[in-house]
């Protein structure tokens, strides 16, 4: 199924619970949803990224999101995080408790992998992973380093991408690629109920992508945690997602939801 904004203001506008079909995991939407959209529009200068943009998502649903350089992925990003104040509509979130908030009241609870990578250069690897639940605990309860147990599993999970060799170099002595796995391991220690990863794969080669992005399946469809992640290749969106958004540069209204089928 797959649904397109209006073409034009008399056009009838996507609802929510058409936008985004149940995936095989999903719930009934929007009443369950995770993620809800409604009305979302941006603008840049002078003229609208995207409009009228309605989004139901089930918890525990991989996203991809894809479009041309410039369309508006990251902006589309940047807004369910909390970071971007959209010009018109709404982004809501559904709490474990049922209740809805906007995601600046939960970001502890949002991972993100943006393309400024935003590490701490002068640090290891393990400190950088280790900052994922830096949430979790009082300030107090820091000042003598992570408790062991905590350690371990920062460790297991930047060895598990390919970072075992490096977890006591300081970040700045890092390639491209393993800055890149370092700030996907520290998402993925801090246990989010949202993955936000904008082209986490861009610096990574075939095998390392395949990892990355089981890993980020893996959340979804084992932890129920949900991911939007922008994506390129077909390919990868055909193997991993359960829903694509599709942006239109041309036109603000031409945004696309569209089911993966297997």
């Amino acid at each position: 199924m797959s649904r397109r904004g209006p073409q034009s203001s008399s056009a009838a506008k996507p609802r929510a619970a058409e936008a985004a079909p149940a995936t095989t995991r999903g719930e009934p939407l929007p009443g369950n949803a995770h993620i809800l959209v409604s009305g979302l529009g941006v603008r840049r200068a002078d003229r609208w990224l995207f409009r009228d943009l309605n989004l139901a998502v089930p918890r525990g649903a991989f996203v991809a999101i894809v479009g041309p350089s410039g369309a508006g992925k990251s902006t589309l990003l940047a807004c369910l995080a909390g970071a971007l104040a959209p010009g018109e509509g709404t982004v809501q979130i559904r709490e474990r408790s049922g209740q809805l908030v906007g995601p600046e009241h939960c970001r502890p609870r949002i991972g993100c992998v943006f393309q400024r990578l935003l590490l701490v250069e002068n640090s290891s690897v393990l400190a950088n992973v280790l900052c994922g639940r830096l949430g979790r605990h009082r300030w107090w309860q820091t000042l003598f380093g992570a408790p062991r147990a905590e350690r371990e599993a920062a460790f297991a999970i930047a060895a598990d991408l390919g970072l075992a060799p490096h977890t006591h170099r300081w970040v700045a002595e890092l390639s491209g690629g393993e800055q890149q796995r370092t700030a996907i391991a520290r998402a993925l220690f801090q246990e989010p109920d949202l993955y936000l990863a904008d082209e986490p794969i861009s610096n990574l080669d075939t095998y390392l992508t395949g990892r990355v992005l089981g890993r980020l399946r893996q959340e979804a469809s084992q932890q129920s945690r949900t991911v939007f992640c922008v994506l390129h290749d077909p390919t990868l969106v055909d193997r991993f997602a359960d829903l694509v958004v599709s942006i239109d540069p041309t036109d603000p209204h031409g945004w696309r939801v569209r089911p993966v089928r297997r």
